[in-house]
């Protein structure tokens, strides 16, 4: 079957995000279809141009007029879908429900092309509390029309425990586990009075790395004989940050935080190899979340380390060596987190078998496959 995985953004080499659709890209190639990626981004010369793998398909020039080209045409993507028998639309949600997405997928399906659209996060609203007047203009046009958009699809795929989003029945699957790119941790021995904390995220406030912070300063007072260090690898979320190194500074703890910014490839196989235990999301509750999926829980044990969440996530809630945390405001127990660490008695080749079924292949099979939605 002909597949177009339909994206609304570019991609980068140090995004989780980016590397994630990659690997669903690989996984319905891997279930023997053909697969194209539609993307959008700008070039070096400035043209914002939307693609098909890496091909101009469309160029709207430049300037503010070629910025809003890109949000209302999506003609060049039905033509190519129709040139080149496309079967099945992939695309995933980019919260930009509005009448010409509407337009777009209702002209694929009288062409006898059916689309699903996949929610990475669900609720998301909450998201946008403190963003940009334009972030929370956009959502509120989303808002119009999400159950519009989402009629016109066949279903969506989501990594919630919803069984309806926006009106349309669900495809409920796990984010899956790309375990040709992760390498399996190698630890490193430390001293013994020393133990390293490691967050690698791209960094929102949701992620409650601030708890960690909290609990640290609490656990640094106490002049303990065994030194903590949190080592937070990642960061977009520019304020959020910037809140953090400020509270590290006020509370006299520079000395065992490091903020390490981005890193891939072999930089950050070190870092895991360094680190005694991984943090996961500690604040998905702040955007009204509790069931969730995330990337990271996966990579953690694809890593083959043990590590700490507050939300409810299935795949691991009753793992061994997942430390479940209150989904509160409570600064996390930094003496309660290396008492669990030591007492996990898994290899890093053991955390990872364990997790053999979340590959990106068998979950995107999963979409192919759902009886109920008729895909094949």
């Amino acid at each position: 079957m002909k597949v177009l995985f339909l994206t609304y953004h570019g991609f980068s080499s140090v995004s989780g995000i980016s590397k994630k659709m990659l690997a669903q890209v690989e996984g319905l190639r891997q279930c023997g279809h053909e697969v194209h990626v539609c993307s959008y981004d700008i070039r070096e010369d400035g043209h914002r141009c939307r693609f098909v793998d890496g091909e101009v398909l469309q160029d709207f020039g430049t300037g503010r007029l070629a910025a809003l080209r890109k949000r209302i045409c999506y003609g060049s993507i039905c033509d190519y879908c129709r040139q080149h028998h496309i079967e099945w639309v992939y695309a995933r949600s980019y919260h930009n429900a509005n009448p010409f997405t509407i337009r777009l997928f209702r002209r694929l399906r009288k062409a006898g092309v059916r689309s699903v659209m996949e929610i990475p996060t669900y609720p998301y609203d909450q998201e946008y509390l403190g963003a940009s007047l334009w972030d929370r203009m956009e959502l509120a046009v989303d808002r119009l029309f999400r159950q519009s958009l989402a009629a016109e699809m066949e279903g969506i795929v989501t990594f919630s425990a919803e069984e309806r989003i926006f009106g349309q029945r669900t495809i409920r699957i796990s984010n899956g586990i790309d375990f040709g790119s992760i390498c399996l941790r190698k630890p490193v021995a430390h001293p013994a009075h020393e133990f390293h904390l490691l967050g690698v995220a791209e960094v929102h406030y949701w992620h409650g790395y601030d708890r960690v912070l909290q609990g640290l300063a609490d656990y640094a007072k106490g002049r303990p004989q065994t030194k903590v260090f949190f080592h937070i690898v990642g960061g977009i979320d520019l304020p959020t940050l910037e809140r953090w190194k400020a509270y590290v500074t006020e509370q006299g703890i520079s000395d065992l935080v490091t903020f390490h910014g981005q890193q891939q490839g072999e930089a950050l196989t070190e870092a895991f190899d360094k680190a005694d235990f991984a943090i996961g999301s500690l604040g998905r509750h702040r955007s009204g979340i509790d069931k969730i999926k995330t990337l990271k829980n996966r990579e953690y044990a694809a890593r083959g380390i043990a590590f700490i969440y507050s939300e409810t996530d299935e795949d691991f809630d009753h793992q061994p060596y997942v430390m479940k945390a209150p989904a509160d405001e409570s600064p996390i127990d930094i003496q309660q987190v290396m008492d669990f660490a030591r007492k996990v008695s898994m290899t890093p080749s053991e955390i990872r078998n364990s997790v053999l079924h979340l590959s990106w292949k068998e979950q995107m099979g999963k979409v192919l496959k759902t009886k109920n939605h008729n895909f094949l």
